[in-house]
């Protein structure tokens, strides 16, 4: 945690000098300075402390981890990139770390409002000093829900039409352009679901632990679990509205 403070330090000063910006898989696939030299930040003192546990970053600087045997920290120093360029907010660091494959503390910092959610498993979940509740029941016309738009209009990963009754049956939508942040609101009860198509593990790592530290459900969209050294498509919420979202709407949703 005082990693990610002063990390959230170093990204704020950012916002008085001028960024370089690049682009990686895509032109809305962005990379900045920042985002490198806060990953590197992380790695040089996982590298002191613990030289013997393996780092799978969003930017390359760590690992080529292709197993999650002893301990993986799992990183992604600036989750929402876009909104970090274009809106200086709505973004956060997400650290994750698992033990021989099981998540043992997840970290996710929102840089802006000074938000820090964290857990160590077994012992609950926080945001700042304040545990968090064990996620309550919530049927899904009362529920608020995180999806983006591209996912309910024509895309090439999923029909649309599965995703479409849910907006409709639901109270109402949000999309924030972070998935760190979204699973950290799901972990809060600030949303009752989140739902995205395809993530990679420095996206969810440390929401995973968050969310199941508070009793709720995170898998992919057909309900297997989720794979940490690939890309998924991500579904969590509160157990129950999990439950019956996957039974009742998503039970054929490779189709």
């Amino acid at each position: 945690m005082d990693w990610a403070y002063q990390a959230g330090s170093i990204i704020r000063e950012s916002f008085k000098k001028q960024l370089t910006i690049e682009t990686k898989s895509n032109a809305d696939d962005l990379v900045t300075n920042m985002d490198k030299d806060v990953e590197r930040y992380f790695i040089d003192n996982i590298r002191k402390h613990h030289p013997d546990h393996q780092i799978l970053g969003e930017e390359g600087s760590g690992d080529d981890v292709n197993s999650l045997e002893g301990t993986v920290w799992i990183i992604d120093p600036i989750d929402g990139t876009m909104n970090f360029v274009h809106q200086q907010t709505n973004f956060a660091i997400s650290i994750g770390v698992y033990h021989e494959g099981v998540g043992k503390v997840g970290i996710i910092y929102s840089v802006v409002n000074d938000e820090m959610f964290h857990a160590i498993a077994g012992s609950g979940a926080f945001l700042n000093d304040y545990p968090l509740s064990k996620l309550s029941e919530v049927e899904l016309e009362k529920s608020l829900i995180a999806i983006n738009a591209t996912w309910i209009t024509k895309n090439k990963l999923m029909n649309p039409s599965k995703l479409i009754p849910i907006v409709d049956g639901c109270r109402g939508t949000r999309s924030y352009g972070s998935a760190a942040i979204e699973l950290a609101f799901v972990a809060a009860g600030r949303l009752d679901a989140y739902i995205t198509m395809r993530l990679s593990p420095w996206d969810f790592a440390a929401g995973k632990i968050l969310i199941e530290e508070v009793g709720g459900t995170i898998s992919t969209l057909d309900g297997t679990p989720l794979n940490l050294l690939g890309q998924n498509s991500i579904f969590a919420g509160s157990t129950s509205l999990h439950h019956h979202i996957l039974k009742d709407y998503l039970h054929d949703s490779k189709s």
